[in-house]
């Protein structure tokens, strides 16, 4: 059963990156977890390396990071958490990944954008780098939207939960239940059914248009006894209800910009389950343009999951 004893949250000193604080205050309470805030200083490289890297500026850099952590964390505390801190120097995708590992973190709450500022792209290239190599579940809240002031303000009165059918999919109904119970939060069961697909070089004739009817009709049927016993059978004492979407990826962001749910939840894969990628396609596409805070369950353990031919061109490297 996946649950989230230990939090990590990267932050960077700005105000961006603490959008996650409201989030990481409302796991942490709801699953009664540890927290930890980790700070990477990435000394210049590239172009910046030219110029030698004082060594008493760098120090004054700590200082001011270590200091800011302190207040953090003390403002955390004051909420009730269980609350530590850690500052490493390096690459910040790679260090936080590393600890994550190093630590056995069980969540890692990312902000989509940072200290670079807000940009055209979804999510910046750190956290880009960090759900795909990082193998754990992940909460993504992003950047662009307000903060209120009381962090202790978050709530999820409205969780959205796609399901395909299968069990790698359903490894997120007992997260989602911990949130909804606490948070008195309404679940919206999702299935999408697709239309089969009938290749034609011509219109569908009327017995094949028949045909993918009766298919849809059936899938239809199935659908709506499954997620009837979720409802029943998983998450009986959740108050919850059923949606059934025609179509793919642009109908069920369509249905989280009209329900407007304050979090999707998604298994890391769904029925395809294949561990050569990080993600399925849905889940891919809601890191790449949902709207909403994400929550990924990773339904794999790590070492389930294949290297791609550029981790292992790059650890052969390394090993050289």
């Amino acid at each position: 059963m996946i649950m989230f004893d230990h939090i990590l949250v990267p932050l960077d000193g700005s105000s961006l990156a603490e959008c996650v604080l409201p989030h990481t205050i409302a796991f942490a309470k709801a699953f009664d977890a540890e927290v930890t805030l980790l700070q990477v200083l990435e000394q210049p490289h590239g172009a910046a390396i030219a110029r030698a890297i004082d060594p008493l500026e760098w120090q004054i850099v700590k200082a001011e990071a270590d200091a800011y952590l302190d207040v953090v964390t003390a403002r955390l505390k004051g909420y009730g958490l269980k609350v530590r801190k850690s500052l490493r120097e390096g690459q910040a995708a790679e260090n936080i990944i590393e600890f994550a590992h190093q630590k056995n973190i069980d969540l890692i709450v990312l902000s989509s954008h940072g200290q670079s500022g807000l940009s055209g792209w979804n999510v910046n290239s750190v956290v880009q780098k960090i759900t795909l190599r990082a193998y754990t579940s992940t909460l993504i809240v992003r950047a662009y939207q307000s903060v209120d002031p009381d962090l202790t303000n978050q709530g999820y009165r409205q969780i959205l939960v796609p399901l395909d059918g299968s069990q790698r999919a359903e490894v997120v109904l007992p997260a989602a239940k911990v949130i909804s119970r606490y948070y008195r939060s309404k679940l919206l069961l999702v299935h999408l059914a697709c239309q089969p697909a009938i290749h034609s070089r011509f219109p569908l004739t009327p017995a094949e248009t028949e045909l993918v009817t009766q298919i849809m009709d059936h899938n239809r049927k199935w659908t709506a006894k499954y997620l009837e016993e979720i409802r029943s059978h998983s998450i009986p004492e959740v108050d919850s209800r059923i949606h059934i979407i025609d179509g793919g990826h642009t109908e069920l962001h369509n249905l989280v910009e009209l329900e407007g749910p304050d979090l999707v939840v998604l298994s890391a894969h769904g029925h395809s389950g294949n561990p050569k990628w990080p993600y399925g396609s849905v889940t891919l596409s809601f890191i790449v343009y949902g709207t909403t805070p994400l929550l990924i369950v990773q339904d794999f353990y790590r070492d389930k999951i294949q290297k791609t031919i550029a981790e292992i061109f790059a650890s052969e490297e390394i090993g050289h």
